[in-house]
């Protein structure tokens, strides 16, 4: 279809058409005389044709291909913003971890949390926990979530934080029970051999 397209009058020589796609001519042939049914082009004689169908210019540029492509393209640039933004974000974490006066700031205060909008009129619960804390997500219940929260590295501290007050702390608030189960804290921390093990169960009822 490309050769026809750049056919001087539309009018193509099958032999040169044979040769350029590298097939034989039995091949062309068939494909001319199902064109040449249809009506799409007319035999001007026993090697040439000439094309009579719709306009070729916009030939292959469907418009869903074309709706597509720009989709791809769309994508593939906000795949590129995201892996900046993830990129930035690690290095972010990577300064604030590594930098000892920014680990130092490394904490949100009420103050924070109540300016979320989001957060307004939600049950927001923070939980500090040490490095490789695991939490698990049951299914939830028609009438409550679950949360499992547990660590071997020390104790686990789990915060209610309501928006309509000033105050923050281990609380607890109609619809929303906690459980814990926490070893003592030694004199000495630094020098225990066997890490603390705390676990928390938190359910927030509807």
């Amino acid at each position: 279809m490309d050769l026809v397209r750049s056919a001087p009058g539309g009018i193509l020589d099958l032999n040169k058409v044979a040769t350029k796609l590298g097939v034989r001519k039995r091949r062309v042939y068939d494909i001319t005389n199902v064109l040449d049914g249809i009506e799409l082009v007319e035999k001007k004689s026993k090697n040439h044709i000439r094309w009579i169908g719709s306009d070729l210019s916009n030939f292959g540029a469907v418009p869903q291909q074309k709706k597509l492509q720009e989709e791809l393209s769309d994508l593939s640039a906000m795949e590129d913003a995201l892996d900046e933004l993830i990129k930035d974000c690690a290095q972010q974490l990577f300064e604030l971890t590594d930098d000892k006066e920014n680990e130092r700031l490394a904490y949100v205060t009420y103050q924070d949390i109540h300016s979320i909008q989001a957060f307004h009129e939600q049950i927001v619960i923070a939980v500090k926990a040490p490095a490789e804390t695991r939490l698990d997500v049951p299914a939830p219940r028609e009438d409550s979530i679950t949360v499992h929260i547990r660590s071997t590295k020390g104790p686990i501290d789990v915060y209610l934080c309501e928006v309509e007050q000033a105050q923050t702390g281990n609380k607890r608030a109609e619809g929303v029970e906690t459980s814990s189960s926490e070893s003592t804290h030694p004199e000495r921390p630094e020098e225990e051999e066997n890490p603390q093990q705390s676990e928390e169960l938190l359910e927030v009822s509807n």
